[in-house]
């Protein structure tokens, strides 16, 4: 098949892939959003490796930065702060030239109290979902410059949670935590589906995809803008997290097989223990995450929310 280099590849055995099976992508341009911790972190740093010219979009600088320090291969950082549509408009407007794959990996998990992002949406789903539609929607016209590109969404097992009232925004007055979470999370996973739907409706070149990491131990958890904003949390959580779940390193597989061989429209994530760890192959969409009506809803509904239109011609 053809990645993203463009260049003939034999494909891999997706139960077995990890970085050492990326393809040459020499020359290609990658973003990668929060890229300075975890999962996207590992991602970029293979994709590094592996000759890509990767951005690491952050919206801590100071945190990118240390993170490009332990990166080998062409990298940049660049502030991105997905909870303001006027930092992704600025960071869209900075960007020059073809990009050859968008991954939207930055997200915010579980905050206990209710907040806004900058624009006035309930911050998950806000950071989550409508900043990198915003991102892709700003985006396109350098993607669809690429010869190949590539727009991967970031999904979630915890996407089971999500359900139709994600078209409701997750309003203050019922706010609940994880049920929150899981509709950014199902959001995902729609916009991903409606992308590529739309894509091939209009005979683009533009392939989207979408993945899940299993369980694995990130900073999501200890973030002070989620779970670590409880006492405690922070400080145990690193220690339970690497005794029960898998490395970042191990979560950022699916990332990269999406990024690269994954087909248009698929979805993958590890298939062990409920699809917390192990080896990839087609991840389980919930009845919601299959809904093509609800898909198209939550499109309409999200360009209208960041005032961003795809044009796929």
């Amino acid at each position: 098949m053809s990645t993203p280099t463009g260049t003939p590849h034999s494909t891999p055995d997706v139960a077995r892939f990890g970085p050492r099976d990326l393809p040459d992508l020499s020359g290609k341009k990658v973003v990668v959003t929060g890229a300075n911790s975890g999962i996207g972190f590992h991602a970029a740093k293979a994709f590094a490796a592996h000759g890509a010219h990767v951005t690491l979009a952050c919206r801590n600088v100071d945190s990118a930065r240390e993170a490009q320090g332990r990166l080998r291969g062409a990298t940049e950082v660049a502030e991105l702060d997905l909870a303001s549509l006027d930092s992704v408009a600025a960071f869209a407007e900075a960007w020059t030239g073809p990009l050859d794959l968008l991954v939207g990996n930055a997200g915010v998990m579980t905050p206990p109290r209710y907040r806004e992002t900058a624009d006035g949406h309930e911050l998950q789903l806000g950071t989550n979902h409508l900043g990198h539609v915003a991102l892709a929607g700003r985006l396109l016209p350098h993607l669809l410059e690429a010869e190949a590109p590539r727009v991967v969404a970031v999904s979630s097992i915890a996407h089971h949670r999500g359900d139709a009232s994600v078209l409701e925004g997750n309003p203050r007055a019922t706010y609940s935590a994880n049920k929150a979470y899981g509709n950014s999370k199902l959001a995902n996973l729609l916009f991903a589906q409606e992308l590529q739907r739309r894509a091939t409706a209009a005979g683009s070149h533009l392939t989207a995809t979408a993945c899940h990491p299993g369980v694995s131990a990130t900073g999501l958890v200890t973030s002070p803008d989620g779970l670590g904003s409880l006492p405690g949390v922070r400080q145990l959580a690193p220690v339970v997290m690497r005794l029960l779940v898998q490395s970042s390193a191990a979560g950022a597989n699916p990332t990269l097989w999406a990024s690269t061989y994954a087909a248009p429209g698929s979805y993958v994530g590890p298939r062990g223990l409920m699809e917390s760890r192990g080896r990839l192959g087609e991840a389980n969409r919930s009845r919601w995450a299959r809904d093509e009506a609800l898909a198209a809803q939550l499109w309409t509904l999200s360009e209208e929310q960041t005032g961003v239109r795809f044009d796929l011609g």
